[in-house]
This record gives structure tokens, sequence and C-alpha cells, in this order.
């Protein structure tokens, strides 16, 4: 697996899972949970992703934001990618109204907003505005019933322990990518490396499938590296059921990738912050 390519997986990982319970989720009480993550290289910290999740009633706002630091951040290319995805709640599960993300590499900035209609139809925004060639056009069947990363990455703790197993579509407005995800285990929190975990964690293996669109690299190759999974060990840090991204391991041509958790906090929300979420 590619450095981009695991990056940009746990980055879809990598949200707040909702418990598999809804009717208890539309129950509490407007809360907000903030969790940092840290990436590291062949042993070198570099990448960030912050999480901000507000909880309202029927309706969840996410935001994140994934970053460079230290070294890694002053010899190599800029990068800053945030995302935003914001919906509600049925006793079906969750219900996503629209997603955002917006993504600067070295002085390139781009913009994307999907809005998600009935029968999961998407109208969707670019900034600039993509003219792919016809090769890299994703056909409108791929499209629906396709969610922006953050979105996607919502919809995997609605299972609850059987969240792994699935496959979840995923569009970040110019790739159509498939993330297979499977149950290989459980650890507890002492092997896992995860003393805050509350009980065991949850193992998984994440796979990668390119669908259509624009890749930089060939398909030979990219089915090469889609073969070589990525680990994620998913956790409960608070009361409630919902399984958090606790840690990651993938392995690349040039090293190992490494994910953890930084600090994990939970707050009620203010009326101000309530009424300034997107639904």
């Amino acid at each position: 697996m590619s450095f981009r390519r695991a990056l940009i997986t746990f980055a879809v990982s990598v949200s707040v899972p909702l418990t598999a319970s809804v009717p208890a989720a539309l129950a509490q009480d407007a809360r907000q949970v903030d969790i940092g993550y840290e990436i590291t290289f062949a042993g070198f910290a570099g990448f960030r992703i912050d999480v901000t999740a507000r909880f309202d009633g029927a309706s969840y706002d996410v935001e994140s934001r994934t970053f460079k630091e230290g070294m890694l951040r002053a010899v190599t290319m800029h990068y800053d990618g945030r995302n935003r995805a914001w919906g509600g709640f049925s006793p079906q599960g969750a219900q996503p109204t629209a997603g955002s993300l917006s993504i600067v590499v070295g002085d390139k900035p781009r913009t994307w907003v999907a809005q998600y209609g009935a029968g999961g139809t998407m109208s969707e925004k670019h900034n600039p505005e993509w003219k792919p060639p016809p090769q890299h056009v994703i056909p409108e069947d791929q499209r629906t019933g396709s969610l922006d990363p953050l979105s996607a990455a919502l919809t995997v703790g609605l299972a609850g322990d059987a969240a792994c197993d699935r496959t979840v579509p995923t569009n970040d407005g110019k790739r159509r990518i498939d993330i297979m995800i499977h149950k290989i285990g459980m650890e507890s929190p002492a092997t896992a490396g995860v003393p805050t975990a509350r009980g065991d964690l949850l193992v998984c293996q994440l796979y990668t499938k390119r669908v259509a669109g624009e890749f930089e690299d060939s398909p030979k190759e990219a089915e090469t590296k889609r073969e070589q999974p990525m680990k994620v060990w998913f956790a409960r840090f608070d009361n409630s059921q919902v399984r958090y991204p606790a840690k990651l391991e993938a392995s690349t041509g040039f090293g190992t990738i490494r994910g953890k958790v930084l600090w994990f906090r939970e707050r009620a929300m203010t009326p101000q912050e309530s009424q300034a979420m997107r639904r």
C-alpha cells in the first residue's frame, strides 16, 4: 500500500462511528467529542488528524483536519486537508445530508461539496471546475450510493461489533474507491497497546479497490498495492457502545505507517455551539 493510499484510507476510517443503537444516540444530550491522532512514517512523526464531532438530538456535524507538522512539514510539499459531514439519524441509521472536502497541496487548493438526495443520488460542486477526460469520468451508477470520505466513515460503526464486515463506497469528487473492511479478531487493551480503551478492541483489515476516476498510478500497480492491507484497531473510550479508530499499521515500500490516539475528550455543548451546527 502506498503512503498516500494508506493516509487516505485511515483518514476515511477516522471519524466518530455511531452506536448500533440509534435510538439511544438520539436520546443523548448535545455533546462534543474531540479526538487527536498522530501518524508516524518509518518512525518519524509527521502527520496529524484532528476530529471534532458534534451531536444534538437527531443531528450530527463532524469536522476533521489532516495536516503535516515538524520536520516533514519543513522539508516536504505543503498539505492541508479538511473534511466536514452533516446530517441526521433515523431508526434505520445515519441519514447524510451533505459532505465536503477542502484540500491544499503545495499552492493548489481544491474544494468539493456533495449533497445527497433520495435513493442515494448525489449532486456535487467542484472548485476549480473539474473537466475530466472520458476515461476518468465517474459513471452515474458508481456515483449513486457513494459517500464523501467523512460521511462514509460515519456509517462504519452502525453495525456495532460487526462494523468491520462490510464494503464502504467512497467518493472524493475525483476518485471512487471501495474500502473493504474485514474483522480478524479481538485484542485486550494491554495486548493492543491502548491502555485507555474500555474492554477489548475490535481488530480489522482494510483493503482498497479503485472503481473509477482519476488515479496517479497504473491499474496493475494499484491492484498490487491493494493486496497489502491496513490494520486498524477500534476501541471504546467512553460509556457508550461507540467504537473509535484507536491504532493503525500499514506497510509501504518505504517503511511502516503507524497511527495512534493522542487524546480523547468529551463535553456538553453550549447553546451557541448547537445553533452553529450544520443540519
